[in-house]
C-alpha cells in the first residue's frame, strides 16, 4: 500500500468516526426527549460502516489485482434502534398515555458513553496512522530533495 493510500484510509476512518461521535452526542442529548416533531419519543440512532468499494468483485476474482488494496471506510446508513422504549409511570406528565405511562427513549447513557470512548479511540488511532504516513512521506522527500 502506498503512502497516499494509507493517508486516504486514515482520513476516511476519521470522517466516519466523527459522524459516529456526532450521532452518539445526539443520542445523549435526546435521552429524555419524550416527543419529537413526529409526536413520538426519540429513538436511538446507530451508524453503519462498510468498506469503500472501488474495485469490482469480478476484477478481484479474475486476478486483475495482485494484492489487496484497502480503500477506507464509508458510512452506509444511520438506522434507528427499534427496541422497546422505556415506560415510566408519570400520570401528571402531558406526554402520558391513558394508563399514565410516558414513553422515554431507548437510549442508555452508559452504553452511549462506552461507544463514544471506542469511537474516540478509533479516531485517535486513525490520526496516529495519518501522521505516521505523513512523516514517512516527508522523510522520502528529504531523501530526494
Amino acid at each position: 500500500m502506498g503512502v497516499f493510500s494509507a493517508m486516504n484510509v486514515a482520513a476516511t476512518g476519521m470522517t466516519a468516526q466523527q459522524l459516529r461521535m456526532d450521532t452518539i452526542a445526539e443520542n445523549i442529548a435526546n435521552a429524555s426527549t419524550t416527543r419529537t416533531e413526529n409526536g413520538e419519543a426519540y429513538r436511538r440512532k446507530m451508524v453503519v460502516f462498510r468498506e469503500k468499494d472501488t474495485t469490482s468483485f469480478d476484477n478481484i476474482l479474475n486476478g486483475y489485482m495482485t494484492y489487496y488494496q484497502p480503500n477506507g471506510v464509508k458510512v452506509t446508513n444511520i438506522v434507528r434502534d427499534q427496541s422497546d422504549l422505556r415506560l415510566v409511570y408519570e400520570p401528571d406528565n402531558p406526554d402520558a398515555n391513558e394508563e399514565g405511562y410516558v414513553e422515554y427513549p431507548n437510549v442508555d447513557t452508559v452504553t452511549e458513553m462506552t461507544n463514544l470512548i471506542g469511537s474516540s479511540r478509533s479516531y485517535e488511532a486513525a490520526v496516529t496512522s495519518f501522521n505516521a504516513s505523513k512523516s514517512m512521506a516527508m522523510k522520502g522527500l528529504e531523501l530526494f530533495g
